[in-house]
């Protein structure tokens, strides 16, 4: 890539939609399971849509979801839910009120992480 068609202010209305927050915090949710079968994940879907519907007044955007095996984080299999916010508080109570009754969860444990964006570069690539 050369790097002369780099530039670090969006030129386009489309660059400009890219622009990223100059900070951003991640707040993970991890439940851990006391077992795992094939209705596991639509459960874990289930709850996180009530999570969704009930969240009137608490901004955050959903990042990502999955399910991961034992060993890679730990023993247990883990259903993992990953929010951005600058309200955690709030998405604490709301992600509690509706998994605190969930059977199959041992324990949910989270972790909040805090970017601050140093650069940002914008730049096309031409496909055809």
């Amino acid at each position: 890539m050369d790097n002369t068609d780099l530039t670090k202010e969006p030129r386009t209305d489309f660059e400009k939609k890219l622009v990223q927050e100059k900070y951003n915090v991640n707040v993970a949710f991890y439940v851990h399971l006391k077992e795992y079968n094939n209705s596991v994940r639509e459960e874990l879907e289930s709850r996180l849509e009530e999570v969704f519907f009930y969240s009137k007044g608490v901004e955050w955007k959903f990042d990502s979801f999955g399910i991961e095996k034992a060993g890679s984080r730990s023993k247990n299999v883990l259903g993992y839910f990953i929010f951005r916010t600058a309200n955690i508080t709030e998405l604490k109570k709301l992600f509690l009120e509706y998994f605190k009754d969930y059977n199959n969860a041992l324990k949910i444990t989270c972790s909040v992480a805090e970017y601050q964006k140093i650069d940002e570069t914008f730049f096309e690539l031409e496909v055809e």
